[in-house]
């Protein structure tokens, strides 16, 4: 992960998740599906988000609703897949790419935290992730 100094911009260079499906009945199917749970867990971390106004929802459309793009995604994506045959479908399988999707954004706001942005808010747009390094910076320069 990076960010920008200058403009507050998160830009994630590498995931990698593991899926724990059980039985992978159609393995390249599971990987495409938790690639995609992750892009979804990196939109929800980085750019999604409903904005009301007087209680009305102003970014309605894909137009205004944040999603992520191509120029987007990781440089690398990794998957692994987990066989216990433990799961209640067919030859012990399960679903896959919920877990993907939830473990993202937590990973992403604990690397910002790690590099000493500790943001508690998503998400984690240009404008929030460059108010709090101001703030951060404000505090060590008062101390």
């Amino acid at each position: 992960m990076e960010v920008e100094r200058d403009t507050g911009e998160v830009r994630v260079r590498k995931v990698a998740t593991c899926a724990d499906v059980g039985k992978a009945i159609n393995p390249q199917l599971v990987h495409r599906q938790d690639e995609g749970g992750a892009i979804q867990g990196l939109g929800n971390a980085l750019f999604e988000e409903m904005i009301f106004t007087d209680g009305v929802l102003v970014n309605d459309t894909l137009l205004d609703y944040r999603v992520p793009r191509v120029k987007d995604l990781p440089d690398e994506m990794h998957t692994v897949i987990v066989e216990n045959a433990d799961g209640p479908g067919p030859y012990g399988a399960k679903g896959c790419g919920e877990g993907a999707q939830a473990a993202v954004p937590a990973a992403i706001v604990t690397a910002l935290a790690d590099a000493g942005v500790p943001v508690h808010e998503l998400p984690l747009t240009p404008e929030r992730v460059w108010r709090r390094m101001r703030e951060i910076d404000t505090d060590e320069e008062g101390q």
